[in-house]
This record gives C-alpha cells, structure tokens and sequence, in this order.
C-alpha cells in the first residue's frame, strides 16, 4: 500500500539566473484539488545581483537561464519563458523536479516573460511569473546576416527557399541554433527542413512540391542571439513567396518529347529534340531560374570554341534550368529532327511557337524533368536547383534538427507558433 505524500506548510525557493534571484514561502495547507494554484510570487524575496535588476539594471544575456525550487520537497513541474517577439527559451528540466536550465542563448537586448509551475509535496500547484531585460553582451564581436532568397513575388511548386550567411558556421551546436532562427511558414501546412549546402548557405524545401497557390513566408529571429564568442545574430528582411498553379514538364529524351502538366493533367505534348552523343542532356529534375525572350549563345559557354562544334547564334523564347547555359528554347534550325532525334548540345529545343508557348505558360521555380537520357543526373546544387533530386531521407541528414528525427515527427510549417518542449 502506498503512503500517502505528507501535507504540511512548505517553504520553496526559486532562482533564476542570470537575475539571481529568490523566491522564498509559497505558504499554504489548501486542498490538492482546490482550483486556484497558490500564488508563490507573493512570498518573494530577491537577493544578490537580482537587487541590481530590480533597479534597472540588465541581466547578462551571455549567462544561461537558471530555475531551482529548494530542497523542501515541492518540486518544478513546467517553465515556459517566451520574449516578446514569440521566441521560447528551451531548456531542460531535471528527472527530480528541482533545476530547470536554459539550452539554448538569450538573445541580447530583450524582454523576457518567464512562468514557472510548481507542486508541494501534498500535490498542491503554484505557480509565479517573472519578467526580465536582458542587455548587451559584453566584448566586441561581428554580426550574422541572413540574406533570404529568392525574393519576394510569385514562383512555381519547385522553388526551394535559400539563406545566404554572412559568416562560415561549421560547428553543429551553432548551425542548430541557427535552424532554430531561420523559420519557413506557408499556407497551407507543409514538411520541410534545412539543409547545409555549405558553411555559409542553406536551402529549404518541402518533402513534396509546394502545394498550388500556397503563401510561404521565411523569416529570421537571429537578432541579437549568441551564435558564439564574437558572433552574434542581426536582423534580416523576410521573403514571401506566392506559389502558383502546378506546372511540371516532363522531357522524354528517348521518345523526343516533352508533356507538359497542369495540376496533374496534361496541357500540351510537344516535338522536342535534345542532347546529342557527348553533349547528352542532364537526367533528373530541374527548377527553372530565369527567362529571356533572346539570348547569345556561343560555343565558348560550353568549351567548344574554336572546335567543329563550336557555334554563335541568336536565340529566342529562352527558359533557363541551369547555370552552365541549358535551356529550353525555341530552335528553328532543327525543326525536322525534333520529335525523331537527338541533335543539340545538351539544351532542349522546340519549334519557335512551341517555345514561345513554353515560355508563357512556365515561370521561376516551376519544374522541368528529363527522363531518358544517356546524360548523367542533374547535381543537387551548385548548378542551379537540383534540390529535388535528393531523397527526403538524405534531404533530413542536411539538417542539425532533423538528421535524427523520425518522420512522424517532421518539421512542418504553419502559421501557428508551437511551443517547443522542454
């Protein structure tokens, strides 16, 4: 048979560091089950440097945020601490209820509302609030900018969200933090994470394609938060996406033909002719970076020059898939091959009134996908957005936050603002 817990008058003591400060005698003999929680933040005594606070002074913001009950026998049973800018603090709760540590830097120069729930040892719940300011850190050191890409405006299902940083981040503690701030909202709800293309750039994309005519917003709450001694976090300008309708062409290199689809149901079917052998058209998933009505291409761009291959000519109705010169574009000189063979540098040509309806239909960030070529498959980065042609699973170990979560856990957007757990 279990002994009941003793109920008698308790004394407990909180301190949250860096305020240092002491909360003493949360008195009471009322019922466990009695609906209002004592208050304990009506016994509180400060001591140390929480005087200084208490007159005005700021807490150090490179200390972390410490909560302890005293040994009495009442214990913490929750700690939420949230800045005014919606930023919660994680932190960690001891197994035995008596210290809860911050995990995580304060940020520099910021409001901080921390709530602390407690129980007595006759199961009765307290509970006390307490509100600081933190100031600047101390000592001289640089700013993180976050410059998101690709800029305001309207894409296609494909267009993955970049973060260019200002400085190298290789430590994963650091890049953790650095997910933390870097958040990716749209309507409706999706999964997606971050992935370290390198020390200084991060892409960000959904498991699938963006759903069509979603509102995707990526911002930064890195402003003033620590990332490590002499690096701290700047403010940084938001990017919203607007996603349009779904739009994917698919390009069968060995047919000799491309099927356009608008969610999910084809638009057009179309004579195409592409990569040639030695100038075979990359395989795999391509997300369109720009267009242009006429472009200059010449052998020179893909190291002919001066060859029987080598070319110079004007061309029209141009829709660019990566940054080495491929692109779908209007191409009247091989007219009699498209639909039948193989006969270009690597580019996907079509007829002029093709290529022109091509170029109106597609936009920035909508999908083009070669299939059947003897060409190898596309690089995820570095020549353009290859992203898509990464598996989700190794997508996730791109990312310090993700690498090990399960996928019933995945991060998922939202306008909503969660709380994370302690």
């Amino acid at each position: 048979m279990s002994t009941p817990r003793r109920r008698t008058v308790i004394s407990c003591t909180l301190m949250l560091l860096p305020l240092t400060a002491s909360l003493t005698a949360c008195g009471g003999d009322s019922h466990p089950l009695a609906g209002k929680p004592y208050d304990a933040a009506k016994q509180i005594t400060l001591g140390g440097a929480a005087k200084g606070v208490r007159a005005g002074e700021k807490a150090d913001p490179s200390k972390p945020l410490l909560v302890r009950a005293t040994d009495d026998g009442s214990r913490i049973t929750d700690v939420t601490a949230v800045d005014a800018q919606g930023r919660y603090v994680r932190g960690r709760l001891s197994d035995d209820g008596t210290r809860w540590r911050s995990t995580v830097p304060l940020a520099a120069q910021a409001a901080y509302t921390v709530h602390v729930a407690t129980e007595d040892t006759a199961g009765s719940p307290g509970r006390r609030s307490l509100e600081f300011r933190t100031g600047q850190y101390k000592g001289k050191g640089k700013r993180l900018k976050v410059e998101f890409g690709p800029g305001n405006g309207k894409y296609g299902v494909g267009q993955p969200i970049t973060a260019k940083l200002s400085a190298k981040v290789e430590n994963p503690e650091e890049r953790a933090a650095i997910e933390r701030g870097l958040k990716v909202d749209s309507e409706p709800r999706v999964s997606g994470a971050w992935y370290w293309v390198s020390d200084e750039e991060l892409h960000w994309r959904p498991k699938d394609y963006w759903p069509a005519k979603a509102k995707v917003r990526a911002t930064s709450s890195l402003k003033g938060i620590k990332i490590r001694d002499g690096l701290y976090g700047s403010a940084s300008k938001p990017v919203k996406l607007n996603i349009g309708e779904r739009i994917v062409a698919i390009t069968d290199a060995s047919s000799h033909s491309m099927t356009v689809y608008k969610n999910g149901k084809v638009i057009n079917e179309i004579p195409v002719t592409t990569g040639k052998p030695g100038f075979e058209t990359r395989n795999g998933k391509k997300v369109i970076l720009e267009q242009q009505q006429y472009v200059r291409m010449t052998g020179a761009s893909i190291g002919v020059a001066g060859t029987s291959e080598d070319y110079n000519m004007d061309v029209y109705w141009a829709t660019r898939v990566t940054w080495s010169g491929e692109y779908v574009h209007s191409a009247p000189w091989s007219v009699g091959s498209q639909g039948s063979a193989n006969v270009s540098h690597g580019c996907t040509g079509m007829s002029p009134g093709n290529a022109q309806w091509f170029y109106d239909t597609v936009r920035q960030g909508d999908i083009v996908e070669v299939v059947g070529s003897y060409g190898e498959t596309m690089e995820p980065f570095g020549n353009g957005f290859g992203d898509w042609n990464m598996s989700w699973k190794d997508w996730r170990k791109g990312s310090e936050l993700t690498k090990n979560v399960r996928g019933k856990n995945e991060v998922q957007t939202g306008p909503a603002r969660l709380r994370p757990s302690a």
